[in-house]
């Protein structure tokens, strides 16, 4: 976090807001995809990239919550393009049928945002069997990025500007487990701990961002992929977390509002200032340097394969 405000070399700061870090930028005739868009810094970053002229798809889980959002936010910026569609990351069934309906009705897409997520919840199993965090997380992410890229590849080439996808993670991947992703202890309920598996899938948010530029660099892709820590944030899904909470406890002061806590999402879906940046970690609109292992490339390839086992052919 840039102490007490200061800008960094962005000229923005933790106290930026999502609108601030947008101003100027005109999206006109960019479409872009928003997970967890029906609350929190996921309803911020729809408001404010639509607010930029961006037609914004709001993936939720609650339809009916959806509309309601997407109609507070037309109320005040009419004329804003929003479109509402159901998805449940926690369901590999769901977000296929999410992504199939997208690319049916042929849309192009710029912007990506994997942005919903849940946080330090008692060991449960995803409607897949898998350990819910790395499952909702990670796996919702990277399933539905892989399913959407050839549609964001397509799209950049056709209308020239690079597509950007956009992980929302958390400076708590440092404090996940000491072997940094447990391989062979995914589904290991008597080793659980809930915020040791939130680090860990948010270890997880950037990695991917490392493999992935690898991969689209080496095809020549005109498509970004970075990661970010929003800030701490006092949102609904910090509910779960212990550790947050003594967090928020200890240090009030640091705390961001939600247009703050939006602003490195809609940085980085929108500002001319990262054109070609990619596999990078960001943190208060501006870069960061993640923990070594979120920096490791044989790590990195080692989660992509790892990932493909749970997401292939389901």
């Amino acid at each position: 976090m840039w102490i007490f405000g200061l800008n960094g070399k962005s000229g923005f700061s933790a106290r930026s807001t999502a609108e601030q870090v947008t101003k100027g930028v005109d999206g006109t005739g960019l479409v872009a995809i928003v997970t967890g868009a029906s609350n929190g810094i996921g309803k911020e970053t729809t408001r404010v990239l639509a607010l930029r002229g961006v037609h914004v798809i709001m993936g939720v889980r609650n339809v009916k919550a959806g509309e309601r959002v997407k109609e507070e936010i037309l109320q005040k910026h009419p004329g804003s393009k929003i479109d509402v569609m159901e998805i449940d990351l926690n369901s590999q069934a769901s977000i296929r049928k999410f992504a199939a309906e997208y690319i049916a009705t042929g849309r192009p897409l710029n912007i990506l945002v994997n942005n919903a997520g849940i946080m330090a919840p008692p060991f449960t199993l995803s409607k897949d069997n898998i350990e819910q965090q790395f499952a909702v997380n990670h796996l919702g992410p990277f399933l539905l990025t892989n399913i959407l890229l050839d549609t964001m590849k397509k799209t950049a080439n056709e209308c020239g500007k690079e597509g950007r996808i956009v992980n929302v993670a958390s400076e708590l991947h440092r404090y996940g487990y000491k072997e940094g992703i447990r391989f062979d202890k995914i589904n290991d309920k008597d080793s659980y701990n809930p915020n040791g598996a939130y680090g860990q899938s948010k270890l997880c948010n950037i990695l991917h961002c490392v493999e992935l530029t690898k991969r689209l660099k080496e095809e020549g892709a005109n498509v970004t992929a970075n990661s970010l820590h929003p800030g701490v944030i006092a949102t609904n899904i910090t509910q779960n977390s212990s550790l947050v909470g003594c967090i928020f406890g200890c240090a009030q002061v640091f705390l961001k509002n939600v247009p703050q806590g939006a602003a490195t999402t809609c940085y980085l879906a929108l500002n001319p200032k990262v054109n070609g940046v990619s596999g990078e970690y960001f943190m208060d609109s501006n870069k960061a340097k993640a923990s070594s292992m979120a920096r490791d490339p044989e790590l990195a390839k080692k989660l992509w394969d790892f990932s493909l086992t749970f997401t292939e052919n389901k």
